[in-house]
Order: structure tokens, then sequence, then C-alpha cells
């Protein structure tokens, strides 16, 4: 187990949080050198490790953007309505012996998505928030 990943028990504090955006930088960084020029736009809820003035002063130092999301919310993140469906069907069926077996499958199977994939699921954040909005903030189920 890498020292990046928690162990049991364990919870995400800003700290970590922070740590995981400068893996995630230089990883950006190392993949797609002129991305981070273009800038950064990043979508997560209002958890505290998200929320801390620890996070909030390096994304500031970075000049990260976040979209806003407000408290009571519908969570409209690509990661639940895109990228989970996906991922569970790519897993259905499968058993992992030990848990390194398991990283390496989701580490295997995050390497070989093509940018497109991320990118159908943040367009269609657009009409998802739209439907939202025409539900008057009701949960959007398609």
């Amino acid at each position: 187990m890498s020292d990046s990943q928690l162990q049991g028990g364990q919870c995400i504090n800003a700290a970590r949080y922070c740590s995981t955006l400068d893996r995630l930088k230089k990883a950006i960084r190392r993949k797609r050198p002129g991305l981070l020029r273009r800038g950064v736009v990043l979508q997560h809820d209002n958890a505290t490790p998200h929320s801390a003035n620890l996070t909030q002063q390096w994304l500031q130092r970075y000049g990260w953007e976040i979209l806003s999301h407000p408290a009571h919310n519908p969570d409209l993140a690509p990661s639940d309505f895109h990228l989970f469906g996906y991922l569970k069907r790519h897993l259905g069926g499968m058993a992992f012996e030990t848990e390194d077996d398991f990283i390496s499958e989701l580490r295997n199977w995050f390497d070989n998505l093509d940018v497109d994939f991320f990118r159908v699921g943040i367009n269609s954040l657009l009409s998802r928030g739209q439907k939202c909005i025409d539900l008057h903030g009701d949960y959007v189920e398609k």
C-alpha cells in the first residue's frame, strides 16, 4: 500500500486532500504538460477537506478554479453520474485475490480511458444542470 492510500479507519482531511492535489498537479504536468497553462477547474462538494482554509489557500496559490456547489444541492458531479456507472460495469463479475490486484485493475482501467470519455462526462454537466433547474432543484435521474 502506498503512503497516498488511506488505511482502514482513516479519514480525508485538508492536508491529505492538498497532498492529493499536489500529486494530481505533478501527474498532469508529466502526462499533459500544456494542460495546466489553460487552467484547471475542479468540481467538488462542500465537504470539510474541500472547503478548509488550507485547501482554499492551495487552490489560490496555483490558480485552480472551483465550480460552486451550493449546500443541499443535488450532486451533479460527473464522477457520480458518468464515471462510476462505467467503472461498476467494468468491474462487474470480477474477483480480486488481493487489494493490490484490485488497485492494479483500477489503474489499468483509468490509464486506458480516452480523454473523450472525460469530455463527455463534463459536457453533460450543462444538460444535467438545466434539468435540475427545470425541476426546481430536484434530483436528476438521466
